[in-house]
C-alpha cells in the first residue's frame, strides 16, 4: 500500500490545518493503514516500532472523533513511562491546535497528585497516563471512566514487561464494553495475544513490515548531540569534512525552512526543497543543486524523491528518519556512479534506539563519532592551505615573490641579533594569516560567464549590508516583499557575508526590486542594491 497524503484521510479542516502547521507532508505507512480503520470504528492491533509515527496513528483519530460538547474523558491512552505520556500529550495538543474545546491531560507518577486532581476537575476529554497513576485516580474516584469511547494501549509489550498486566486488566474491565480498543506493540508475545483475544472485538491486525534491506557501500556515522547543539554540530561537520555538496534531511517542512534560514545566516549557500514550494521553484532549486551552485540542499523525504545527482558528497540526517526504509532511501543518494560517499546522522537522547533498529534491519555498521572540535576544523584549514602551498611550489609560480621576502628579511633584521627572523618563521606567520582568512571569510569563486543570471529565470542582486549589520535572511525577504509586493516564496537564495549580501530574485521582478529598494533602509541602514556583476559560487569556510 502506498502512503496516503493527509488530505486523503477525510479529516476535518481543523486537523488538516494543524497537520500542515506541524510540517507533515504525507502519512507514514502505519498511519496510512491504521487511521482509516480507527475512524471507521474498528478495533485495531498495530504492530510497529517506536519512531514509525504511531502516536499520530491513534492520536489523529482520537482527536477527530472527540465530541467537544461532552465534558468527560472520552479517550484514555495508557503508556509505560512518564516521558512517553508527556511526548504523546505534546503531539496531540499540536494535532488539536485548531479544534475548539479540546482538553488533553497527561497523568503520571512523580508529579504531585493534588495538581493532577485539580487538572482533572477542568474535565479533560483525552487522558494520557501510566497504568499505576491511572489506577491511583480510579481508587480516589477523581477519574471518571463512564463516558470512555476509546482506549489505546501504546507500547503494550513494554507495559507488560514492566509488570502492569494486572493494572491494565483492571482498567479495561472498568471501562464500558461499548468502546473501541486500540493496541500498539512492537512485538506480539503470548501475553499480548491473550489481551487482544479477551478485550478486542474482531480486531484488524496491521503490521508495519520492514523489508530486509541492505544499504549501499557508504561510510555511515552517527553523532550523539543535544537538541540545542544540533545546528552547531551540523556546521562543524560541513566545515571539518570540507563538504561542498550535501543533501540534508529534516522530517518536516517547518524544520526544513528553519534550518535553511539558520544555515544561510551562518554564511552557507543553502536552499530548501519541500512540498509547499511551487513546481517552478522546486525546478529552479534542483537546477542550481545539479550545477553545484548550492552547497547544501535541505529537504523532506517526499520532496527529495527523484533526486538523482551523482556528485553528492554526503547525506546528513539532521532529523533521524521515522522509518528504516527512509534511512536507506536517504543515504543512497550519495556514493553514486562509483564515487565514495558518507552519511551522518544526528541523534538526540532516546533516538539512539532508532539507530540500533536501523543497524539491525539494514545489517549495516553505523559508527559512533565525536562531533568535530574547533581544533579539528583548524587542522583542516591548515591542511588545505599547505596543499595549496605544495601546488604553488610544484608549479613554480612563486619565484617573483622571492624578492619581497628577501627585502622583508633585510628590513626586519639588518644585522644578526637575538630577534633575528628566519624564513621558517616568516612562512609560519604567513600560514597563520592565510588560515585566519580562510576561517573568517567566505571564499567566492568566480565562475565563467560575466552575466548576473544565477539560474534559469533568476537574477542575483548585491546589497551593501551583511552580518556586521545583524542582518538575517528574513530581514532581506521582508524588505523586498514590503517594498515591491513580491511574494516572499519567490525570492531565491540569500547569501549573507560580513559586509554585504547576495539575493536571487525572479528576472521579471529585478528592475522593480532595484527601483523600489532605492533609498530603502534595512536594520536602520540605507542600502544600495545593484545587479551583481559576476556569477558566483559561494562556499563558507569554517
Amino acid at each position: 500500500m502506498e502512503n496516503l497524503a493527509f488530505n486523503q484521510l477525510n479529516l476535518s479542516n481543523e486537523l488538516q490545518k494543524a497537520i500542515t502547521d506541524m510540517g507533515f507532508e504525507e502519512a507514514t505507512p502505519i498511519q496510512s493503514q491504521t487511521i482509516p480503520h480507527i475512524l471507521n470504528g474498528f478495533d485495531v492491533i498495530g504492530q510497529a516500532q517506536t519512531g514509525t509515527g504511531k502516536t499520530c496513528a491513534f492520536g489523529i483519530p482520537a482527536v477527530e472523533m472527540m465530541d467537544p460538547d461532552i465534558d468527560d474523558p472520552q479517550t484514555i491512552i495508557l503508556c509505560p513511562t512518564r516521558e512517553l505520556a508527556v511526548q504523546i500529550s505534546k503531539e496531540l495538543k499540536n494535532v488539536s491546535k485548531y479544534k475548539e474545546k479540546v482538553r488533553i491531560l497527561p497523568i503520571y507518577g512523580g508529579q504531585p497528585i493534588d495538581r493532577q486532581i485539580s487538572a482533572l476537575k477542568r474535565r479533560p476529554q483525552i487522558i494520557i497516563g501510566t497504568p499505576g497513576r491511572v489506577m491511583d485516580h480510579m481508587r480516589r474516584s477523581t477519574l471518571k471512566l463512564s463516558n470512555i469511547k476509546m482506549i489505546v494501549l501504546d507500547e503494550a509489550d513494554e507495559m507488560l514487561n514492566m509488570g502492569f498486566r494486572e493494572d491494565i486488566n483492571t482498567i479495561l474491565e472498568k471501562i464500558p464494553t461499548q468502546r473501541q480498543t486500540i493496541l500498539f506493540s512492537a512485538t506480539m508475545p503470548k501475553e499480548i495475544l491473550e489481551l487482544t483475544k479477551k478485550y478486542q472485538k474482531d480486531p484488524i491486525h496491521i503490521k508495519s513490515a520492514h523489508k530486509e534491506i541492505t544499504v549501499p557501500a557508504i561510510e555511515q556515522f552517527y553523532l550523539e548531540v543535544s537538541s540545542t547543539a544540533k545546528l552547531e554540530v551540523l556546521s562543524r561537520l560541513l566545515d571539518a569534512n570540507d563538504i561542498k555538496l550535501s543533501l540534508i534531511f529534516c522530517n518536516t517542512k517547518k524544520m526544513v525552512d528553519e534550518l535553511t534560514s539558520s544555515l544561510q545566516s551562518r554564511g552557507y549557500s543553502a536552499e530548501a526543497l519541500h512540498g509547499d514550494m511551487k513546481q517552478d521553484q522546486r525546478d529552479r532549486v534542483m537546477a542550481r543543486f545539479r550545477k553545484g551552485l548550492i552547497d547544501a540542499l535541505i529537504a523532506t523525504d517526499v520532496a527529495a524523491r527523484g533526486i538523482d545527482v551523482d556528485d553528492v558528497e554526503a547525506v546528513i540526517n539532521y532529523d533521524i528518519p521515522n522509518d528504516e526504509e527512509y534511512y536507506v532511501h536517504r543515504i543512497g543518494r550519495t556514493g553514486r556512479a562509483g564515487r565514495t560517499g558518507k552519511a551522518f546522522t544526528l541523534v538526540v537522547g532516546r533516538e539512539i534506539y532508532k539507530i540500533k533498529d536501523i543497524q539491525r534491519y539494514t545489517k549495516s555498521n553505523i559508527q559512533l563519532i565525536k562531533p568535530p572540535s574547533l581544533m579539528d576544523i583548524e587542522e583542516r584549514k591548515i591542511g588545505l592551505t599547505l596543499n595549496k602551498i605544495k601546488e604553488t611550489l610544484n608549479d613554480g609560480s612563486f619565484t617573483k615573490y622571492v624578492q619581497y621576502i628577501e627585502k622583508f628579511l633585510e628590513d626586519t633584521t639588518p644585522v644578526m641579533t637575538d630577534t633575528y627572523v628566519t624564513t621558517l618563521e616568516i612562512a609560519a606567520a604567513l600560514l597563520k594569516i592565510l588560515s585566519y582568512q580562510e576561517g573568517q571569510e567566505n571564499v567566492i569563486e568566480e565562475i565563467d560567464n560575466s552575466d548576473s543570471e544565477t539560474s534559469e529565470g533568476m537574477v542575483r542582486l548585491f546589497i551593501n549590508i551583511g552580518r556586521n549589520n545583524k542582518v538575517q535572511p528574513r530581514h532581506i525577504v521582508e524588505s523586498i516583499a514590503s517594498s515591491t509586493g513580491l511574494p516572499g516564496k519567490l525570492i531565491g537564495a540569500i547569501d549573507i557575508f560580513d559586509k554585504f549580501t547576495f539575493v536571487d530574485v525572479p528576472r521579471e521582478y529585478a528592475s522593480q526590486v532595484l527601483s523600489s529598494m532605492k533609498d530603502h533602509t534595512v536594520k536602520g541602514k540605507k542600502v544600495v542594491v545593484q545587479k551583481s556583476t559576476k556569477k558566483r559560487k559561494l562556499h563558507r569556510r569554517a
